[in-house]
């Protein structure tokens, strides 16, 4: 759980926001920064966020093993446009792994508000070692008088219990959206892996759901845009190419790199971001289109040339920006 060390309000997170954290710079002067979903009581006076560490995963393991109680830890606010509407229509959650930590925030939220909304939790993972927040889920869904439970293992083992553990086995596709029904007036929250989404997004438009009642999260950079430009395959995102550089520091939050900006080798921040192979959306370049505006996590930019129309508070446009200090890109 994280707290205002001062004891102060911290800001309020809606549900299915995410928070960005950034821990201490390690021996090569890099501080990471990533984002978490905030997985906890929206409202609460403290923050909970969901980390799964991964064996070569520099940040969650070092949060996972060196974080004490009574440690600083440096965040922006909750941010993100991922998050549970108001209404009285039904509302489906869909999730795959760990894209389960937004759409439990918001199941809590509906929870914790009593609804009367029907509520329908589609959750898909491999078997239940690896089904996070089983418990809980189970605990929020009895508390909503119209809730439906559905959860597919891959790979479900001679443990687990059909029917109690899981409802289904395989993946979750258009053959099991179409078998369980849900209503055609729900608003549906995706999160999970791009595949993932992009089949379970077609399955339920093909089921009568509107394309604008399909709310998605993606875990991770996204895919780039870069219109004209014959797609190629793109290697994981890296430090540009050539000797260390020295430079204020622009961190690409999703895709978890942190490197300097040399002013005298880049003319933007796009243009860093190409050489570092980070997913990009670009049209014109020169400040017109407002294709690559992003959001700005923290720091401050300056434009060159300046741009036609300004882009929308907490946004930058990364085609014709330079760092100003140190900054954090939602990229």
């Amino acid at each position: 759980m994280l707290a205002d060390p001062n004891g102060s309000d911290l800001p309020a997170a809606l549900p299915g926001q995410y928070l960005t954290v950034k821990i201490a710079s390690d021996d090569s002067g890099s501080a990471p920064v990533r984002s978490y979903s905030l997985s906890g009581e929206p409202g609460a006076p403290t923050y909970r966020i969901s980390i799964k560490v991964e064996p070569h995963g520099v940040v969650g393991n070092k949060l996972h093993d060196a974080l004490q109680v009574g440690d600083d830890l440096a965040s922006a606010a909750p941010r993100g446009t991922f998050f549970l509407a108001d209404g009285q229509t039904p509302v489906l959650l869909v999730s795959a792994g760990v894209g389960i930590t937004p759409v439990l925030a918001m199941l809590r939220a509906l929870a914790d508000e009593e609804s009367g909304r029907e509520v329908w939790w589609v959750h898909g993972t491999r078997s239940r070692d690896e089904h996070a927040f089983a418990n809980e889920v189970r605990q929020q869904l009895n508390r909503l008088p119209h809730s439906h439970f559905h959860v597919c293992y891959s790979r479900p083992a001679a443990t687990d219990r059909p029917g109690i553990d899981f409802t289904d086995t395989g993946h979750i596709d258009a053959e099991l959206l179409t078998r369980i029904d849900p209503p055609r007036d729900a608003t549906a929250y995706l999160c999970g892996p791009t595949a993932f989404m992009n089949d379970v997004t077609g399955a339920l438009v093909g089921l009568g759901l509107g394309p604008e009642r399909i709310r998605t999260e993606i875990f991770g950079a996204g895919p780039g845009i870069t219109p004209g430009i014959a797609a190629t395959p793109s290697a994981p995102p890296h430090a540009p190419p050539g000797p260390p550089t020295q430079g204020l520091a622009v961190s690409f939050a999703r895709s978890g790199l942190t490197v300097p900006f040399d002013s005298t080798g880049y003319a933007s921040i796009l243009e860093l971001a190409e050489a570092c192979d980070v997913p990009v959306r670009w049209s014109c370049r020169t400040g017109v289109c407002h294709t690559c505006e992003t959001a700005i996590m923290n720091g401050d930019v300056d434009y060159d040339p300046d741009p036609v129309d300004p882009p929308g508070s907490g946004d930058v446009l990364i085609c014709c920006s330079t760092p100003r200090d140190d900054v954090v890109i939602d990229l």
